[in-house]
C-alpha cells in the first residue's frame, strides 16, 4: 500500500472512531507500528489529527465526515426519482459498472428487474441490493473496505478493474461543476471512481440538485468524460443549480431531469412538461453548430424552403445568379 493510501485510511479510522491506537492502525493498514507512527506524525503536521501516547485522536474542532446513515436521509425523494429515470437507460443483457453511494444504491434496487444484466461494483450496498435478483450477475472488485460508505477502495480495487470493458458506468459523488466535473471529498474513493470510468464506454453521473455547483477536494470525472447527467429539477430560487445545468449542457453533457415530489419536474423551465413525478424525462438540447450569417457567404437554405418556392422560382433565381 502506498503512503498516501495508508494515511488516508488512518485518517478515516480516526474520523470514524475519534481515537485509535497505533497497534490497531498498524493491523488495519498491514504495516509496522514504526511506519504508522511516522504516518501519524505527518498527518499531525498537516493539522488533520493529534498524536497521543500510543495512538491518534481527532484534533480540536475537527468535524467528522458524514457517513452512510446521515447521507441516506438526505434528498431521499430526489434520489428515488433519479434512480427511476436512470434505470430506464439500462437494457437487457447489458454489462455496466455501478459506483458507491446512496443514489447508486437506489439505482441498484431497480436494476434487479433487468434480466441478463452484469453489474461490476465496488459497493457492498449495491451488491446487497442485487444479491437475490434473478438472472443478474454481480461482480465485485477487491480492495480495502471503507466503512463510512461500505465501499471497497485502494490499489486492490483499482487493479481488479484493469482490462475490464463495459457499456456504461453509473457514478455519484459529493459535487458537480461544469469547470471540474464530478468530485468527492475522499482521495481513495476518487481513485477507484476514475478506474471505473476507464472501464466504461459511457459515463452517467447521478447527482441531485444540491450537488450542482459544489466543488470538493478530489476530481473523479472531468466534464469532457461525462456522457449524461441524471438529476432532479432545481427549485425555482436555486439559480446556481440552474446555471450549472446550462453550463454542463453547453459543454456537451446530455441532461436528463427527473421529477420530484409534489408536482411536475419541468414546470417553469425550458422544455418542461406536465408528466407526473418519476415519469418526467427532459434532455436539455446541446448547442447546435453555428450557422454562417447571411451576406458573409450566402444564406443557408433547407430543402423544404426551396420546395415552398416552386421549381419555376428556383430556376429564375439560378438564372439571375448566372447573369451576375
Amino acid at each position: 500500500m502506498f503512503a498516501a493510501e495508508r494515511r488516508q485510511l488512518i485518517l478515516e479510522m480516526v474520523r470514524a472512531n475519534g481515537a485509535v491506537s497505533l497497534r490497531e492502525l498498524a493491523r488495519v493498514v498491514q504495516t509496522s507500528e514504526v511506519t504508522v507512527r511516522r504516518d501519524v506524525r505527518a498527518l499531525e503536521a498537516e493539522g488533520l489529527l493529534d498524536r497521543r501516547h500510543g495512538g491518534a485522536v481527532l484534533p480540536g474542532g475537527f468535524t467528522r465526515e458524514s457517513g452512510f446513515p446521515q447521507k441516506s436521509h438526505l434528498a431521499t425523494a430526489e434520489k428515488t426519482a433519479i434512480a427511476d429515470l436512470a434505470a430506464n437507460l439500462v437494457e437487457e443483457g447489458e454489462a455496466i459498472v455501478v459506483g458507491a453511494g446512496t443514489t447508486t444504491q437506489e439505482l441498484a434496487r431497480r436494476l434487479a428487474r433487468v434480466p441478463g444484466l452484469t453489474v461490476v461494483t465496488n459497493s457492498l450496498l449495491v451488491a446487497q441490493a442485487l444479491a437475490h435478483a434473478n438472472r443478474v450477475e454481480v461482480v465485485m472488485t477487491g480492495g480495502t473496505l471503507r466503512g463510512s460508505n461500505y465501499a471497497l477502495v485502494g490499489s486492490g480495487a483499482e487493479q481488479s478493474l484493469h482490462g475490464l470493458r463495459v457499456s456504461r458506468a453509473f457514478l455519484s459523488g459529493s459535487g458537480l461543476t461544469a469547470e471540474r466535473g464530478l468530485s468527492t471529498s475522499n482521495m481513495l474513493s476518487a481513485s477507484v471512481d476514475r478506474a471505473l470510468v476507464q472501464a466504461a464506454a459511457e459515463v452517467v453521473v447521478l447527482a441531485d440538485h444540491t450537488k450542482l455547483g459544489t466543488d470538493t477536494m478530489f476530481q473523479t470525472v472531468p466534464t469532457d468524460l461525462i456522457t449524461r447527467l441524471v438529476t432532479d429539477e432545481p427549485p425555482a430560487h436555486d439559480d446556481r443549480a440552474a446555471t450549472e445545468l446550462q453550463a454542463l449542457a453547453d459543454q456537451g453533457v446530455q441532461i436528463a431531469v427527473a421529477g420530484g415530489q409534489g408536482g411536475s419536474a419541468g414546470a417553469g423551465g425550458p422544455g418542461g412538461d406536465s408528466l407526473p413525478a418519476r415519469q418526467q424525462r427532459r434532455d436539455v438540447p446541446l448547442p447546435g453548430p453555428r450557422r454562417q450569417a447571411p451576406g458573409a457567404g450566402g444564406q443557408l437554405r433547407s430543402a423544404s424552403m426551396l420546395g415552398e418556392q416552386g421549381p419555376a422560382a428556383e430556376r429564375a433565381r439560378v438564372a439571375d445568379m448566372r447573369r451576375r
